[in-house]
């Protein structure tokens, strides 16, 4: 009846009064990091607060009145709800809800600018997202016949806030949330889906714990005392800037490296650190730890957290076409060249290293038998999809995804097959694709390639590694073959080995040249770093000179991985 009447009554809003004033927070409890606590010591109730994306659809209502009878009017947060309504009627959402809480319950028009302490309703018939803490509204907008509002906020959320971004979903039907949770999770942020035992309709929160991208899940009244929790925890004001690195010294992400390497073979010592060091206090926030040292005997009894760690640390940004100028680009410069004189039998050889769960691999398969559809000859298709993460290549096999509005219906039609509510790529598109396990800055590389595709992998790398894989790359392809990086990447120092094909869509052909320094194929490093020493260098002298280190590449190529053969002359 409630339901009813949230989509054919007129809405009201409840002003909340004054606050009540200022609260300090908990400093963190550790003698051993002074520097920390007195970052937090004066922190104020509305310093940095969180903002968190609520999604709903069928009983929602129920579980989101559960959620706001358990939230004190003092919480330093900001809570938005997205709730699927009939585009048709006026909803009485604010009204009831405004009667179960003593939070400040408005319904938002556009313009509005977020507060702590306040809900905020999206009205019926609108799209919303969040810029700067301020909500903007536009008219209801549906791809292919779906409106996915919870998606749209909570991406928008999720570029607006960064690791303070909060994610939750709560009872309904249909598939919704799904790519807005994923981006929060990317950001650092933290998820958040209703159980099912206490959701009355169960498929809004469970395609998202398929999904993947749930770190919590819990009834309505546990998601408050945790969102209660999260706004009180000292390193939430810090997470988005450079104090965060100092709430973590550098002997203790040492000693982490040492238990990640130690549990997975990947050493991350010569990865960027900022990012990771935001991903341990996004992992301390989720187990409300507020000690290093805590958190660290964490990582040393509980193979799970570590586990969890990994996954968290190894960021799966991906999807479907995703910046589709350069799927543009390629189809005009790099797919005429390779295809060019090319035979019917002589596969085109692709590489795509750190290929996540699969979205980009199958984005270019589609994309090249697309531009193959119009060509005289039609050679055989090979993909070779690597990554460190096991768990992410698992469901990149299986090839089964939500609905995404950046894959349009005719390719839907042609390129996918319904399954479960889901869409999974047909089995002619998976033939082309290879699913390997393999650390691109430790395993041997894969050699004559038309191209390799690596989008936003060197840009979470330190320089050491950077320097170690752009002449692998080169190493790795055919005369005339292309590279691809992402937006935010170049090849730096390696122009003598590159040129710029397409600048503005970061795609460089190869110089057929040797490169200026021997290539580094060796994984000893991993084996030979000690905790809290920096790795040394192998002097110059010891290596091969540049015309022998390719004989060497060969050999060692052509006896480990390659089958017995003969030449025939």
């Amino acid at each position: 009846m409630a339901q009813k009447l949230v989509e054919r009554r007129r809405v009201k809003k409840r002003h909340a009064g004054a606050r009540d004033g200022k609260r300090a927070s908990r400093p963190v409890d550790s003698t051993t990091r002074k520097t920390a606590e007195i970052l937090v010591g004066d922190r104020t109730r509305d310093d940095s607060f969180s903002i968190a994306g609520v999604g709903a659809s069928a009983g929602g209502l129920e579980a989101f009145t559960q959620l706001l009878q358990e939230l004190p009017s003092t919480i330093n947060m900001a809570l938005v709800l997205v709730q699927h309504l009939d585009p048709t009627y006026k909803s009485l959402l604010t009204e009831l809800l405004s009667r179960t809480t003593k939070l400040a319950v408005e319904e938002v028009t556009d313009g509005t600018r977020v507060k702590p302490g306040h809900v905020y309703v999206i009205p019926p018939n609108t799209t919303m997202t969040i810029s700067k803490r301020v909500l903007h509204l536009t008219p209801r907008s549906e791809v292919d016949r779906r409106h996915t509002p919870i998606d749209g906020f909570l991406e928008s959320l999720a570029q607006d806030q960064k690791s303070r971004a909060i994610g939750i979903i709560l009872s309904g039907t249909s598939m919704d949330g799904i790519h807005g949770l994923r981006a929060i999770k990317d950001e650092g942020g933290i998820t958040i889906a209703q159980d099912e035992k206490s959701a009355k309709y169960y498929d809004l929160p469970r395609s998202a714990v398929a999904a993947g991208c749930v770190d919590l899940i819990l009834r309505p009244q546990d998601i408050a005392q945790e969102l209660v929790k999260l706004s009180q925890h000292p390193y939430v004001p810090y997470l988005e800037t450079e104090t965060a690195e100092k709430l973590l010294p550098q002997s203790d992400l040492d000693k982490i490296f040492g238990l990640l390497r130690k549990a997975t073979g990947v050493d991350f010592a010569d990865y960027k650190h900022a990012t990771i060091k935001r991903r341990i206090l996004r992992r301390m926030l989720i187990l409300k730890t507020n000690k290093m040292e805590d958190y660290l005997n964490i990582l040393k009894t509980n193979p799970g957290e570590l586990s969890s760690l990994f996954q968290d640390i190894l960021i799966n940004v991906t999807g479907f076409f995703r910046e589709p100028q350069t799927f543009d680009a390629m189809k005009q410069e790099v797919f005429p060249s390779i295809t060019k004189k090319r035979s019917a039998d002589d596969p085109i050889r692709i590489w795509i290293p750190g290929c996540s769960t699969g979205e980009e691999v199958y984005s270019l398969a589609i994309s090249l038998v697309e531009y193959l559809d119009h060509s005289s000859v039609h050679p055989p298709i090979q993909i070779f999809a690597t990554d460190v993460n096991e768990t992410v290549l698992e469901k990149a096999r299986d090839g089964v995804y939500a609905a995404s509005a950046s894959i349009s219906a005719e390719r839907l039609r042609r390129f996918f097959v319904k399954t479960n509510g889901s869409y999974q790529v047909n089995k002619s598109i998976r033939r082309m694709c290879v699913f390997a396990k393999q650390d691109v800055t430790a395993d041997p590389p894969f050699s004559k390639l038309d191209l390799i595709i690596c989008r936003n992998l060197l840009i979470y790398l330190g320089p050491a590694l950077q320097k170690k894989l752009l002449p692998i790359f080169h190493y790795s392809l055919k005369p005339a073959g292309f590279l691809v990086l992402g937006d935010f990447e170049t090849v730096g120092e390696f122009d003598n080995i590159f040129k710029v094909a397409k600048k503005r869509s970061k795609i460089y052909s190869k110089r057929p040249v040797v490169s200026r320094k021997p290539l580094d194929f060796s994984t000893s490093y991993i084996t030979e770093r000690q905790v809290g020493k920096p790795t040394v260098n192998r002097p110059a002298e010891s290596q091969a000179p540049e015309p022998e280190i390719f004989k060497e590449v060969d050999r060692i190529l052509l006896t480990r991985y390659s089958p017995a053969s003969v030449i025939v002359n």
